[in-house]
């Protein structure tokens, strides 16, 4: 009997559980439906179950099928909210603050995830006043699935941009959003589904690969966990130098190098900001150690103060008197270290950098800020400090062994965190990717196309706007008419634009030579809004810079016609245009000289009588890029000689 009892007890137990209501983690609390479109709401719950869907004063039913999934269709709807929708089976769900507006799948890589966090020094005011309750994020997490399309995601929730909630948002999303809120005074949605330093590939699904048959074997390989597992136990093949890495000297002794005990010897000059490779030291990847005397004034002693050290190649550790105050485990984000008030003394202080280097130049990243400041003082750290390595990486020889990235396999970011969404009805898609396709740029036109396409037919709303970025200029200047790998990448980019319903925001101008991930995101989100208003919002404006049309060879110079001219083309900078190159039939390219006539370019150069081809801005970071129309928006860069 006591047995029979337990039983029964556990039974009901199971099937309570099984009863419960279950709904994907995008819908849920703070959403923001689609306006004007046709809406799913699903869920999970018992095989069999019936649900009731209540929603503004209407009920809809349906039932669970044989896997306990359910879906109910609303009906389109105008903007407006908050709202509460009533779910309700053998359980009852109730969500409340629900918006409708417009909700835009934002996606890419790392200059899509940069949040207003990141760039809180040059967006404090946006920071600090933003109040926009009606503007609201869904971050997607980083996952990945090599086995296929998940069904949802383990974690996430609608924030609004407000207050401190605001910080998370990817910056180019947030200022793309509020355009659209306060042109309309809707509600927008972002859903961010982003992940740095990933090729589009690891985006699209594996059905957008029908035309790629390399690409498809390369996912059926990874569907083999057996496969995958034994790439991961796979050991390193150059243990010596990776998994035993030879003693920083910094940290060896009985004092260290950071200690203010400690007394320095054999330390030689060495400048900040700069990399050391430019400075004496050849070829080294390993461990430098920087140290310098700081002299405070006491008006900045005893408050709050920070640390600004630009950014640093690879990796560093801040050590201030003594004690660590800051650390970063790669290059990519500004050092800005906050120092505790009681930390700095009024004359000589002990600064202390620890940098680790793995591969290229090492060091401080030029044209970065180096100070310290509390209060209204601020201490310039530029200069001469003092140098010692404390470990140097031998030469790294064979491979390296110990698995795959799965976030950078093809279908790997679809599957885990774009699949979840696609019953979630959208107004479009806002993409910004591409440096990870640099290496390879030949074939980015048609993974753009194909993924544009697979999206689309996901969906199922049609030829959904599909709004994306152009590269901004990177790395250094080359004063030279030369081939470029981010140029042949920017050119694909341009090419899809002969994809129905796209539009692309040119960026050559919001660059930075020195970081991958510049810190001007509001032009980026501002001139994205912009796009929008052309491509999905039907407005009549000028969106875009001037594009290239065609060229005509007219004896010895060439004349190019552009669309998107607007009120007409100029410089921005009232200088002669700039960037333009011109070759005969060698193709060796020479810098021209260029004007503006009747609405078009007139591009020549005495060194070239017979011209047959043109280029404009092709560079990775070109100089001077100044041809723009009169509505302030840069012309994309461009070639004739493919």
């Amino acid at each position: 009997m006591k047995r029979l009892l337990v039983f029964c007890l556990l039974l009901a137990t199971h099937f309570v559980v099984e009863a419960q209501i279950r709904l994907p983690k995008l819908i849920s609390n703070g959403m923001v439906l689609q306006r004007d479109a046709k809406l799913k709401v699903w869920g999970w719950a018992s095989p069999g179950e019936k649900i009731t869907v209540r929603f503004k004063d209407k009920t809809y039913k349906t039932s669970t099928d044989a896997a306990g999934k359910w879906q109910v269709a609303l009906p389109p709807m105008t903007a407006g909210g908050p709202y509460s929708m009533d779910i309700a089976g053998s359980s009852r769900i109730t969500l409340n603050d629900i918006l409708i507006g417009d909700v835009w799948f934002c996606s890419g890589q790392s200059n899509m995830v940069h949040q207003l966090n990141i760039h809180d020094v040059t967006y404090a005011n946006e920071i600090k006043t933003a109040n926009f309750p009606q503007i609201r994020q869904f971050w997607v997490p980083t996952l990945t699935s090599l086995q296929g399309p998940q069904a949802d995601i383990p974690n996430g929730q609608w924030k609004s941009a407000v207050g401190e909630d605001v910080r998370p948002f990817s910056a180019v999303a947030y200022f793309f959003a509020k355009k659209i809120h306060q042109k309309y005074n809707i509600p927008v949605g972002i859903i961010n589904a982003s992940v740095g330093g990933t090729p589009i590939e690891a985006w699209t699904s594996e059905e957008g690969f029908a035309a790629f048959p390399a690409v498809k074997a390369v996912i059926e390989k990874n569907k083999d966990t057996t496969y995958i597992n034994s790439l991961n136990r796979r050991p390193p093949t150059n243990t010596a130098n990776r998994s035993t890495p030879p003693v920083d000297l910094g940290t060896a002794g009985a004092t260290k190098w950071f200690d203010v005990a400690y007394v320095p010897k054999g330390w030689r000059p060495i400048n900040i900001p700069g990399y050391w490779e430019d400075q004496g030291i050849k070829d080294l990847n390993g461990v430098v150690w920087y140290r310098r005397e700081i002299d405070v004034p006491a008006s900045m002693t005893g408050k709050p103060a920070k640390v600004f050290l630009g950014r640093i190649v690879d990796a560093d550790e801040l050590y201030i008197n003594g004690k660590q105050v800051g650390r970063t485990t790669y290059q990519y984000p500004q050092r800005r270290y906050t120092i505790p008030d009681d930390l700095l003394k009024a004359g000589k202080n002990v600064f202390v950098v620890r940098v680790t280097n793995t591969s290229g130049k090492g060091g401080f990243v030029p044209d970065k800020p180096y100070c310290l400041f509390a209060g209204a003082d601020t201490v310039d750290l530029k200069g001469t400090w003092q140098y010692k390595v404390g470990t140097a990486y031998r030469p790294m020889s064979g491979g390296f062994g110990g698995g795959i990235n799965a976030q950078n396999q093809p279908t790997a970011l679809y599957n885990a965190m774009v699949a979840p969404e696609i019953d979630y009805a959208i107004k479009g898609f806002c993409w910004y990717q591409g440096e990870s396709n640099a290496g390879k740029p030949q074939e980015y036109e048609t993974l753009l196309t194909a993924l544009i396409n697979d999206w689309r037919t996901k969906w199922k709303q049609g030829p959904l706007p599909f709004l994306y970025i152009q590269l901004p200029g990177f790395m250094e200047y080359n004063y030279q008419p030369s081939e470029s790998g981010w140029a042949v990448l920017r050119e694909a980019q341009l090419n899809a634009l002969n994809v129905a319903n796209t539009g692309m925001v040119v960026a050559i101008d919001l660059g930075e030579w020195n970081d991958i991930h510049p810190d001007n995101k509001k032009g980026v989100g501002e001139r994205l809004a912009l796009t929008a208003l052309k491509t999905a919002y039907k407005e009549t404006i000028v969106s875009s810079g001037p594009i290239y049309q065609s060229a005509t060879v007219d004896g010895n110079k060439i004349v190019v016609s552009f669309t998107d001219t607007g009120s007409g083309l100029i410089t921005n900078d009232g200088e002669d245009l700039g960037e333009f190159a011109i070759a005969g039939s060698d193709k060796k390219f020479v810098w021209a000289k260029a004007t503006i006539e009747n609405g078009k370019v007139v591009v020549w150069s005495d060194e070239v009588p017979n011209p047959l081809y043109v280029r404009y801005a092709w560079a990775d970071n070109p100089v001077n890029p100044n041809l723009y129309n009169k509505e302030g928006l840069p012309a994309s860069p461009f070639r004739t000689d493919k």
